[in-house]
């Protein structure tokens, strides 16, 4: 028997089988619904008693949808899978401008109407990064806008997000010079979110079906069906490559077949035809060539090969029926009805019925199936159309030869597993011994299962498919066709040990989101790893300045990470308006805003790690940047009135440090940052918590150190006023000893203004003295127990803060004391400097235990420095008069 005439011949005339598959498989989930486009879709069947190979084909469009067509335009490795096999010759010149609407639906109008968008990012030194760089809101936005229930809605936006960068990018690439390193980037910007893209339509796929299948066969064999799926999917992909690209092929828009060899064999039927003479087969049916052993005519021959590649193409994209029409237009009607064969048979007659129904199928789909395989294993016909019948019968080993990508390769296995569970399925429940055909052994008995396929992969001896196997997103698809979540979990920790740096954004955008919908939708994703994701893509966000989107992943985190990743983030936002806009978007994203502000402080607080150092030690440099880091910082916590409270204790932390580095400028800085009213809110806040109690014990003491603060910067500040004023005294005018009279009248009322001169500044000086006296008193003689002296012990222990102001007292008040005395013995009150050993004696206040040895033999020495000025007025050592 002729194997091409009993292809498209049997399917007509083979007696009912009887066959038994449920239809309830159909319920499938509408998406961008798919049409069913595989022979090997075979589940979706209602199956009569007399059915006998075949039932209705499955339409498996309901399940996946092809999506916008995605124009491609650079050969990047796996890129254009599937249509590696349309022509042998070189693609630069296969992507010429002519030739590329064979492949693609590259819309030339939508190109021109878009031509300022292009001609902007033309100019950008990687424009493939800049024309995407709204995915990372975009991806952000949509997560938003759906709920639980939307899940697999989201999904599929994130589908068509993707699918509008990659036509976007398709477009610059196609108005590029070719060569430029930049559009390199930019076509591996375009191959990531293609295969970003498809993973999102694998998702939509396998877990849509997995909450909705509830069908009788499913649960009795989910493989089956998942399987189909990944085929679908896989074709899907082959769909979107290829465009509609048989509408363009003119040359083939012929009725007749063969017309070369046709035209040749008239003509030498005539006595005048002196053409060549070589031999050529005599008759034209279809197995002519082989029966024969004849060749056809070299025109005919060529065009032949190139028409198997397209048709082969067309079934790896699912696209049978189009197959068929190119086949009736090429003249090639009988092949067409060999890709017919494969549809199960289906009477809906027998049951009876009012009306007569049409029958569906092939009643010899058995014989037929026989005669694709044999003429699969035929070596005498060219390989596309051995794959092709190897791909309709379940021939693995004829049809990887033609699959050269990863995408191919993965589509050859996942059908002919189909292919043959439901042939297994066939004849073990609706076919008696006597109606099976014999199809070879390994082909109906292989044990298939989703891990077998992928081990398979791993042993290629084809290096292109080994290499993209080891690609991001085929790894990221293998595991999820597996549903794998845990080893997906594991393949993501290997990455981001690796070097999570050379990650590509897009990529840990996918990842990311990723994690969120595995959690939407109640899968167990490994906790370490996913924080890793988080952490990883949210400190990309932040050095790609993507402000407004942190707050929201870093919500996504653990609290207490949550909390120190968004105050790291806090810590380089400087702008007053920015630090607003970034508490708001905490705030909405439901993070802890007053936790995170009191954590960004004590960052930038604890950066200087130095210990206290002595005056005598500590030379005044200023405010340094890092001291005004110190400073701004304090505006985090005066945002909100509630925190009032906490901007006191961290303001009162970064003081003591200044303080004790003689920063008295810094220290006046961040005084002022506390509002003037901020005593008053801590109260009023705690009133309103409606609580008649004390305020807390830390609260007071953080008051009372505010005000100890505020009397010790008073005094400093009013002692260098005096210092000031009292070096600023007017000077007396001199008079030459042998001056002219005009230079006498001059002197005379220079003296006259210098004395009314000194009188101001004289009364000024005492005004200022008084001032200085008093706010020193109130520092050396604070109240209720001394200054840096908490008055409630009931606080919780913080010993570091304890032993900064015992630090601060003996730093500090030493040094008051000795101001004070050079303002009292520059302004000749003696007797006041000696009272001042008084105060430092004094047990009530106990001063002297603060003083250094060494303070004390200096605050002694210039005690006797203005006795000795009280002995010369002629006063006693202590500035009484001397009884006589």
């Amino acid at each position: 028997m002729d194997l091409r005439w009993s292809l498209g011949h049997s399917f007509l005339t083979c007696p009912p089988v009887l066959a038994s598959l449920d239809d309830s498989l159909g319920n499938g989930i509408s998406r961008g619904q798919i049409v069913p486009r595989t022979p090997g879709s075979l589940l979706r069947q209602s199956f009569t008693p007399q059915t006998r190979c075949s039932t209705k084909q499955l339409d498996m469009s309901t399940i996946l949808g092809t999506g916008g067509k995605s124009p491609q335009f650079t050969h990047t490795p796996g890129f254009f899978g599937h249509l590696s096999m349309l022509d042998d010759s070189n693609w630069t010149a296969a992507l010429t401008p002519q030739h590329t609407g064979m492949y693609t639906n590259l819309d030339l109008s939508s190109v021109a109407e878009d031509v300022t968008m292009s001609a902007v990012l033309l100019r950008e030194d990687d424009p493939g990064e800049a024309a995407t760089m709204s995915m990372y809101s975009e991806f952000l936005h949509s997560f938003l806008k759906h709920t639980s229930t939307t899940v697999f809605e989201l999904v599929e936006e994130y589908e068509n997000t993707c699918n509008n960068q990659v036509n976007i990018l398709g477009k610059i690439v196609y108005r590029a010079t070719p060569g430029q390193q930049k559009f390199s980037k930019t076509a591996s910007v375009l191959w990531l979110l293609k295969q970003e893209m498809v993973t999102w339509r694998l998702l939509s796929s396998l877990y849509r079906y997995e909450k909705t299948a509830v069908d009788i066969l499913f649960q009795k064999d989910s493989l089956v069906r998942q399987s189909q799926l990944v085929v679908d999917w896989l074709e899907s992909i082959a769909k979107d490559e290829i465009g509609d690209f048989s509408d363009n092929i003119e040359f083939y828009a012929k009725s007749v077949y063969w017309e070369n060899t046709l035209h040749i064999l008239k003509q030498r039927q005539f006595s005048t035809y002196i053409g060549s003479t070589r031999p050529l087969v005599t008759e034209l049916d279809p197995d002519a060539p082989i029966r024969q052993k004849m060749p056809l005519d070299d025109l005919d021959r060529e065009d032949d090969a190139r028409l198997l590649k397209y048709l082969f193409t067309l079934i790896r994209a699912g696209m049978t029926d189009e197959a068929q029409r190119l086949c009736k237009r090429c003249g090639q009607a009988w092949r067409a009805a060999t890709l017919e064969g494969w549809k199960l048979y289906h009477d809906p007659n027998v049951n009876g019925g009012t009306e007569l129904e049409p029958v569906e199928g092939n009643p010899y789909r058995c014989i037929w199936k026989i005669s694709c395989w044999r003429m699969a294993e035929d070596e005498q016909f060219n390989r596309y159309e051995r794959a092709i019948y190897a791909a309709l019968s379940g021939n693995l080993k004829q049809l990887l030869p033609v699959c050269d990508t990863w995408e191919d390769t993965v589509w050859a296995y996942f059908r002919v597993m189909v292919d043959s569970l439901v042939e297994q399925e066939i004849r073990t429940s609706v076919m008696t011994t006597e109606e099976l055909e014999e199809l070879p052994r390994e082909y109906l008995e292989t044990n298939w299962t989703l891990e077998k396929v992928f081990e398979e992969l791993q042993a290629t001896d084809k290096k292109r498919v080994l290499e993209e196997n080891q690609e991001h997103y085929h790894v990221i698809q293998k595991f999820i066709i597996l549903g794998d979540v845990d080893g997906l979990m594991d393949e993501f920790n290997k990455w981001l040990y690796k070097d999570r740096s050379v990650l590509p954004g897009h990529l840990l955008r996918f990842m990311t989101h990723l994690i969120l919908f595995f959690r939407t939708v109640g899968l167990q994703t490994k906790e370490e790893v996913s924080v890793e994701i988080l952490k990883t893509y949210i400190q990309r966000l932040v050095s790609e300045k993507h402000t407004d989107l942190i707050a929201f992943y870093v919500s996504h985190l653990p609290q207490e990470l949550a909390v120190a990743q968004y105050a790291v983030f806090l810590e380089d936002v400087t702008e007053t308006e920015q630090r607003h806009h970034c508490l708001e978007l905490a705030k909405e994203a439901g993070l802890d805003v007053a936790t995170i502000t009191k954590t960004v402080v004590e960052n930038i607080r604890k950066k200087d790690t130095g210990e206290f150092t002595h005056h005598d030690l500590a030379l005044d440099t200023g405010t340094t940047e890092e001291d005004r880091l110190k400073i701004d910082v304090i505006d985090w916590l005066v945002f909100d009135p509630a925190q009032r409270a906490e901007a006191l204790k961290q303001s009162n932390a970064i003081m003591r440090k200044f303080l004790a580095s003689k920063k008295h400028e810094a220290a006046k800085d961040v005084f002022v940052k506390i509002p003037q009213d901020s005593i008053a809110e801590i109260y009023n806040q705690w009133e309103e918590q409606g609580m008649d109690s004390p305020l807390p014990a830390e609260d007071d003491n953080a008051i009372r150190e505010h005000l100890c603060v505020r009397a010790y910067l008073e005094a400093h500040e009013t002692f260098n006023e005096w210092f000031k004023h009292m070096n600023a005294a007017p000077q007396k005018p001199t008079l030459l000893l042998q001056a002219s009279l005009i230079e006498e009248v001059t002197h005379e009322h220079k003296e006259k203004k210098y004395e009314m001169d000194y009188g101001i500044w004289k009364g000024l000086l005492d005004a200022v003295t008084a001032d200085v006296k008093e706010k020193m008193y109130n520092v050396l003689l604070f109240v209720d127990g001394g200054w840096m002296v908490d008055v409630r012990e009931d606080a919780e222990d913080d010993p570091e803060r304890t032993h900064q102001m015992i630090l601060l007292r003996k730093l500090c008040l030493p040094m008051i004391c000795f101001l004070l005395h050079t303002v009292l013995h520059s302004t000749r009150q003696y007797q006041e400097c000696l009272r001042l050993a008084d105060v430092v004696a004094s047990e009530r206040h106990k001063l002297y235990v603060v003083f250094s040895k060494e303070e004390l033999r200096k605050l002694l020495q210039k005690l006797r420095e203005s006795s000795l000025m009280l002995l010369d007025q002629g006063l006693d050592p202590l500035g009484y008069e001397i009884q006589s």
